[in-house]
């Protein structure tokens, strides 16, 4: 395969694979019942199937199919175990895998992008990928200078496929707006959209990368590679070694557990004041643990823009709930557009909703655990539930889309690794508004 499927039709039949492939596996399952193996063996069976099939074609498309499919790879820690399972190694394929460019498209990529004497400006490039991203790949070579680099080249087609998945998701305004009836959906789909066209343009990533490498120049917790060279789809880095969270979270000792835990923690809250940005794209194959205990970060493609640092107004959100002052709680998100005028909530309802979610922060360390993570999910996921119908009438405004992203996405990640982090002291020091 030499090139993204760019048409929106392509890709759409592709997507509708999923679901009618699921539905056809559901009544292949009736089958299988009535000639008299067990409702877990099926089960089982329908899982496991699933989870290769998602992979399959979302690996194929690549783009923002692609990247929705790495997204939902870090809350496979809020799965039930009996079903995570079969998902779990499927799904995190794809934060580290995909069907790789034949080596002259590869080639051809790098003489638009870096010019036709490309290969002078190199000692060695291995042809061979090392990694791959949702809309590229990339592969280890040494710059001209000697320097080890990491060169992230783009799938040519990309750009279309991108675009061609992100018309899809508008399209499905009016579905999610029934599964989000609080929230004003449409402004949230188009911030998505803006954010994620963004990440075509590797120059942008590039300049990202600079400003977080600058920031945190010499950190005694975080590295960030520098960036050697760029265009609109190559982006060349200094290469970095370490364990990928990945491989910690399956085989990791209870240090290195802990400590990547801690220190994605003081990463992903103190980078807003120290860098004016907000790594949004949190997921395991994106930070590795380096020997000498520094968090390495990588791929900057998506990032949301905070020049002020994070908002005071979740601080303040975070200490209210902490202290169950419900009145006042419910004052804020109204103000903020949490919640939209004409919807009726009560104060203790919302504060039943939003409690648990702070329940890190009430001692001086937390344990996150997959278990903690499942509770939550079913509490705010079960339709039954007075947690979900409240969740499901609260707005989110589109500037904070990415830092719930990046909430959600790092704190998956912390029960993926089983972490104890001192999670209030980190707070306390870089999210303003929640102790001043």
């Amino acid at each position: 395969m030499s090139e993204i499927p760019r048409k929106a039709v392509q890709r759409t039949a592709k997507l509708a694979t999923l679901p009618i492939g699921v539905a056809g596996r559901v009544v292949g399952g009736w089958g299988k019942r009535l000639s008299g193996m067990s409702s877990e063996q099926v089960n089982a069976d329908m899982t496991a199937k699933t989870a290769e099939q998602v992979f399959a074609v979302l690996g194929q498309l690549k783009g923002g199919a692609m990247k929705f499919g790495q997204a939902l790879s870090v809350f496979e820690a809020a799965v039930p175990e009996e079903m995570a399972a079969p998902y779990r190694e499927a799904l995190t394929k794809l934060q580290a895998a995909a069907p790789p460019m034949p080596t002259r498209t590869v080639h051809r990529v790098l003489a638009e992008q870096l010019g036709s004497a490309w290969a002078k400006r190199f000692v060695e490039f291995d042809d061979e990928p090392a990694a791959s991203a949702s809309i590229g790949q990339v592969h280890r070579a040494v710059w001209h200078d000697g320097r080890e680099v990491a060169v992230k080249v783009q799938y040519p087609g990309a750009d279309e496929a991108l675009n061609a998945d992100l018309k899809q998701l508008l399209r499905f305004s009016r579905l999610v707006q029934a599964i989000m009836p609080g929230a004003e959906v449409k402004p949230l789909l188009e911030e998505l959209r803006d954010r994620m066209v963004e990440e075509l343009d590797y120059r942008t990533e590039a300049d990202n990368q600079r400003t977080f490498a600058k920031a945190f120049d010499g950190d005694d917790h975080v590295l960030v590679p520098k960036v050697v060279a760029s265009a609109p789809k190559v982006v060349v880095s200094e290469w970095i070694d370490g364990t990928p969270l990945a491989t910690i979270i399956r085989e990791g000792t209870r240090e290195q557990r802990d400590l990547a835990g801690r220190r994605l923690s003081e990463f992903h809250f103190s980078a807003p004041s120290r860098s004016g940005l907000l790594h949004a794209d949190p997921h395991p194959g994106n930070f590795l643990l380096g020997d000498d205990g520094r968090l390495r970060a990588i791929d900057f493609g998506a990032c949301a823009r905070l020049p002020d640092g994070l908002p005071r107004t979740l601080g303040v959100m975070t200490r209210l709930a902490l202290e169950k002052r419900s009145g006042d709680l419910l004052d804020l998100l109204r103000s903020e557009h949490f919640i939209r005028p004409g919807t009726e909530l009560a104060g203790e309802d919302v504060l039943n909703y939003l409690g648990p979610f702070v329940e890190p922060l009430r001692e001086e360390t937390f344990k996150f655990t997959r278990k903690w993570l499942q509770g939550q999910a079913e509490r705010v996921g079960d339709l039954r539930k007075p947690d979900s119908r409240t969740g499901r009438s609260l707005n989110l405004p589109p500037q904070y889309l990415l830092i719930h992203r990046v909430t959600l996405g790092a704190t998956g990640i912390l029960c993926q690794l089983d972490a104890e982090v001192p999670a209030r002291s980190i707070v306390a020091r870089w999210q303003p508004g929640f102790d001043d």
